[in-house]
């Protein structure tokens, strides 16, 4: 009788057992399953944003200019002790990219700079050892096939002059914008802002004589 009890006993042990061992097993299953998960999760994420910088260096490479030809300086007085009053240079887009608004500064009285509140959404800058100088006037000339907008799109370019070449204009040109003119043996960079993309830095060094007009090389 006794034999038959333990018996009995035994084998209700085994059945749980049995049904500890299915729960462990189960709750196995489902955090296996909640870290499978997360780890997709996870790896969509950081797909996501892998593609999204990919997209957004693109942007920024394809809204970058790059200088299409020389630089050139115009004298305000020629010679050994000359002084530079304007500099022209040409532009385009980088890889055909994305079009950027030239939209032309306005003149603040003939300090040869942008007004404040200019519309202007390309910014050019002067440095040399002596200053830096902000937000200079400059004017735009459409080249070539580009059309009668100010956006600078795909295949044209622009020529961008600093300061103003018309005598009395209201504008002012280099001269009037920087505390220290621009003469011979000096060393300066324009630095060229746009709303988006990386800064062209233009920079180069005045000759030991200075002409009418000079191509700086």
């Amino acid at each position: 009788m006794l034999n038959k009890l333990f018996k009995r006993t035994w084998k209700g042990e085994k059945g749980i057992t049995g049904l500890e061992t299915a729960i462990i097993l189960i709750a196995f299953v489902v955090v296996a399953a909640v870290f499978a998960y997360t780890a997709l999760s996870a790896g969509l994420f950081s797909t996501q944003k892998s593609q999204e910088a990919v997209y957004s260096g693109l942007k920024e490479a394809r809204s970058t200019l790059e200088l299409r030809g020389a630089v050139v300086a115009t004298a305000n007085a020629t010679g050994a002790s000359g002084t530079i009053k304007q500099i022209s240079f040409t532009v385009g887009n980088v890889l055909d990219g994305e079009p950027l608004d030239f939209t032309a500064p306005t003149a603040d009285n003939a300090t040869g700079t942008a007004a404040s509140g200019s519309s202007n959404k390309v910014v050019l800058s002067y440095i040399d050892e002596d200053q830096k100088v902000n937000d200079l006037y400059w004017t735009v000339t459409k080249l070539g096939n580009a059309d009668d907008d100010d956006l600078l799109e795909r295949n044209e370019k622009f020529e961008i002059t600093i300061g103003s070449a018309t005598a009395g204009s209201g504008a002012g040109n280099l001269i009037d914008a920087l505390t220290t003119d621009l003469t011979v043996n000096k060393t300066f960079t324009i630095e060229v802002k746009t709303p988006v993309g990386a800064v062209l830095n233009i920079e180069r060094t005045t000759p030991a004589y200075i002409d009418t007009i000079m191509n700086l090389h």
